[in-house]
């Protein structure tokens, strides 16, 4: 019985961690920010070796701008990225970048739409401040042949209406485009505490990674440069249709001699088929 047993521990155990997905949100702060010494040049390779650190099989960004994409595109290791600039749709502005690692990580098909009236062409929604994305990528796992899809958004910092709207079109676009109901990750920035009517469009349809998690930390992300002693919790990792979240993680930890390496901690969370 005990051989028969461990024959089984075996064979399942590694079936267990193949079934696992690390996701990461991350708000790297655009890099022509006048951030002084906190200012991209300084902390690139404080971001590099935090991506390298923590190891995250895909990562959902924001506020990346084109410089910044092509540094990462140029030296992390074995990763890949799709995403377009939110205001000409190629190159100008923020990107809603989608890292993943290539060798853990097979992209079938992806695509941005625009946080507005007109979602198909660059565009302003509602009382928005800035324009405002969301790209979407269907994924393969390579170890288990599982597929899921990807969202990744930032929501308005100032507009109520454009936060709330651009939330109920993030669940319009993702109900039109995920016909089969494989299981769905969103990843973004929101500006939004769970009191607000936008996150109230996610949590009535997916779980917060951070609430869910076997193991969470429940601590804020939004620090600017550790100005803000407590800070909020606007970035969130929304999933659907996994069977488990077993851990979520507000990740401080200093590299290269930064104590932060952006204005926002990343997050990351381990989601399970």
């Amino acid at each position: 019985m005990k051989k028969i047993l461990f024959f089984l521990l075996a064979v399942i155990a590694p079936l267990a961690v193949n079934a696992q997905v690390n996701i990461m949100s991350f708000n790297i702060r655009y890099g022509t920010a006048p951030d002084g010494t906190n200012s991209w040049r300084y902390r690139a390779g404080a971001v590099l070796k935090m991506i390298e650190d923590q190891a995250p099989d895909v990562i959902g960004m924001q506020e990346a701008l084109n410089e910044q994409v092509r540094f990462l595109d140029e030296f992390t290791n074995g990763y890949d990225w799709v995403g377009v600039g939110r205001d000409d749709g190629r190159k100008d502005g923020e990107y809603m970048a989608i890292f993943y690692n290539k060798k853990r990580i097979s992209l079938l098909k992806w695509g941005t739409f625009w946080l507005s009236e007109t979602p198909d062409k660059p565009s302003l929604g509602w009382d928005a401040a800035c324009r405002r994305t969301a790209t979407w990528a269907f994924m393969k796992d390579k170890k288990t042949g599982r597929k899921f899809l990807m969202v990744n958004t930032h929501l308005d910092h100032v507009g109520e209406q454009a936060r709330d709207k651009g939330a109920a079109l993030i669940l319009e676009k993702i109900s039109s485009i995920n016909k089969q109901g494989i299981p769905v990750v969103l990843t973004g920035d929101m500006n939004s505490t769970s009191a607000e009517k936008a996150l109230q469009h996610f949590e009535a349809n997916f779980l917060n990674a951070r609430a869910n998690a076997v193991s969470s930390d429940l601590g804020g992300t939004f620090h600017d440069w550790g100005k803000v002693k407590s800070p909020d919790a606007i970035d969130h990792i929304y999933y659907r249709g996994w069977s488990s979240c077993t851990r979520f993680e507000v990740v401080r930890t200093p590299y290269e001699g930064r104590t932060f390496v952006s204005d926002h901690y990343p997050i990351k969370a381990t989601l399970v088929f």
